[in-house]
């Protein structure tokens, strides 16, 4: 079967395309038949080393950590899916870029019926993430102002939507070309801090911010600078610290494999509440130009790669 794959760390170049043996399905496995994986930011930093510490691979190693597809093969002791059976999941040992892939029956979910099943592979690990960010450590109720830093990525996109549902009122930091469609999932004002500083902007303190985006030591005093006191600063990226003295709460999170999670925000995506933002489908084969083109700030939206 086909496989992107790297050999080392390094750019984008050292990802390939080759011919590999289709896995076969352990105990308590499936084997899953991909119908597409997607691209998130964190694969950079994964292909380039910079999240080694945290996340080492076992090289070589096939990318992709979002999987949607149908099982095709049960292990032994498998009793929650059958073959035919549609599904989605993180696999946080990577391999979805790939024509086939095996994962643990108890980290895969029934997909959503509302879209079609290589545009539920957007959903896993940017749903989860936004999901943790605004229920698990914001707290985010009805009636909160939340401001989302980075409305215009696929985690952004989710939290927005994900804010909306619990009843917030949602300030979204988004570019020009992001705009339209940050609006379309709900956020009640846009804000390009690139063209009017967000303290401008803002009219007034908010009592949540997620943070999704890379930001710099005057970016961060300037966000933590927007928060009413007992508010909270809830970063999947960088550490946001509070200043001395402050009332502010700040937390910084690397979100987990919750398929609970996961299952929940299936029922919103089939319910209509959340929809899904993809801003491109793609070859497989293409991995390595999304690669290039997320380095180069091209991207934004959601990609998926279809086999």
């Amino acid at each position: 079967m086909r496989a992107i794959r790297i050999h080392q760390y390094g750019a984008a170049s050292v990802i390939q395309e080759e011919d590999v043996s289709r896995p076969v399905p352990g105990r308590g496995d499936v084997l899953i038949q991909v119908a597409a994986t997607s691209f998130n930011p964190s694969d950079v930093g994964l292909r380039r080393g910079l999240l080694r510490s945290v996340v080492p691979l076992d090289l070589p190693y096939t990318l992709g950590g979002d999987v949607a597809g149908t099982i095709v093969e049960v292990g032994d002791s498998v009793h929650t899916f059958a073959v035919g059976d549609r599904v989605i999941g993180r696999l946080d040992t990577g391999g979805a870029a790939a024509e086939y892939v095996t994962a643990a029956a108890d980290t895969v979910v029934t997909a959503p019926t509302a879209v079609s099943l290589p545009y539920a592979a957007a959903i896993p690990i940017a749903g989860v993430t936004a999901w943790q960010a605004v229920f698990e450590h914001a707290g985010v109720k009805a009636g909160q102002r939340v401001l989302v830093n980075g409305a215009g990525g696929g985690v952004g996109g989710f939290a927005v939507q994900l804010a909306k549902h619990a009843g917030a009122h949602v300030i979204a930091t988004a570019s020009r070309r992001s705009a339209d469609v940050v609006r379309q999932l709900g956020a009640d004002k846009i804000v390009d801090y690139r063209v009017t500083p967000l303290g401008e902007a803002l009219d007034g303190p908010v009592d949540v911010i997620l943070n999704f985006v890379v930001v710099g030591v005057r970016q961060a005093a300037t966000l933590m600078s927007l928060v009413r006191p007992g508010g909270i600063v809830v970063s999947a990226t960088v550490a946001l610290q509070a200043p001395t003295g402050s009332a502010v709460t700040a937390v910084r999170f690397v979100a987990r494999n919750d398929t609970s999670h996961l299952a929940a925000l299936v029922k919103l995506v089939d319910a209509g509440a959340v929809r899904l933002d993809i801003a491109a489908s793609r070859p497989l084969a293409d991995l390595a130009s999304v690669h290039r083109e997320a380095e180069s700030g091209h991207l934004r939206g959601k990609t998926i790669l279809v086999p």
